[in-house]
């Protein structure tokens, strides 16, 4: 066990042999960390927080009360092997969520990127890879083996199916159900998600030109209306605004492997 000088520990708290906490942590009451476990820098649990498994958390992550992070993940082919989770610096990750580690079935790791924020009862399931600056709001559940990119916003009471692929800049609406895979700036909306749009709120935010929205906006339409398949339209929109960092996202994503195919506007039908 190795704990910094630094770092202050209520006496109601269990810090298990061979766990390693760094500088300035701050364990509250009833916490438990396990013999795995490495907490970064600046950490804060902040009363009744597990940390199990073969676990790091990054500089100045904190923890909220009664979340479960670590813990043997929720696969019935689990079989005690080990593997892997690591959460990135500067999350926040509130009261009641779940994050589990990795199997040997898929990466054998979990990761969660910087500056995320896990709300109340969010779930990260085994083998999910979560970008930065991503938000999980109340009860919002990723299963195994998803990806989620960078500066995704997933809605409360939503759930995004296993393997599926949210590309960065994303957002999810609250209660949709997400069975394919969201191109990068995406709305998903309804409760069966479909492609309700571009997230353009989220872009003017993050202080995208006029100009190169109007083009992501104008490749939206020619890759999800007319002839042919949908990546030979989208091959053709990234030939027409070849110079738009955006839509080359979205292109290369639509272009890439996808194990859920991809979620697609309602029909006028």
């Amino acid at each position: 066990m190795s704990i910094d000088a630094t770092a202050t520990i209520h006496p109601s708290a269990v810090i298990e042999d061979g766990a390693v906490i760094g500088a300035n942590c701050k364990i509250g009451p009833f916490c438990l960390v396990g013999p795995n476990v490495t907490l970064g820098e600046s950490v804060v649990l902040f009363s009744h927080v597990v940390v199990a498994g073969f676990t790091n958390i990054g500089d100045k992550t904190r923890i909220w009360p009664t979340a479960s992070i670590g813990h043997q993940p929720q696969d019935l082919k689990y079989a005690g092997e080990r593997t892997y989770l690591e959460i990135g610096a500067s999350c926040m990750i509130r009261e009641g969520v779940t994050v589990n580690p990795g199997t040997a079935g898929g990466t054998g790791v979990t990761r969660v990127g910087d500056n995320c924020l896990l709300m109340l009862g969010a779930h990260i399931g085994h083998d999910a890879q979560v970008g930065n600056n991503v938000v999980l709001a109340n009860h919002a559940s990723v299963a195994g083996h998803v990806t989620i990119g960078e500066n995704v916003i997933i809605g409360a009471l939503s759930g995004v199916h296993q393997f599926v692929k949210v590309g960065k800049g994303a957002i999810i609406g609250g209660l949709a159900a997400v069975v394919a895979d969201v191109i990068p700036y995406g709305m998903a909306l309804s409760e069966r998600a479909n492609l309700g749009g571009l997230n353009l709120i989220g872009l003017k935010r993050r202080g995208v030109d006029k100009t190169t929205i109007n083009g992501l906006r104008a490749s939206f339409s020619e890759i999800f209306e007319g002839e042919g398949t949908l990546k030979e339209r989208a091959q053709k929109a990234q030939d027409r605004h070849s110079d738009n960092e955006l839509v080359s996202d979205v292109v290369d994503f639509l272009l890439a492997d996808s194990a859920r195919s991809f979620l697609l506007p309602k029909s006028d039908d």
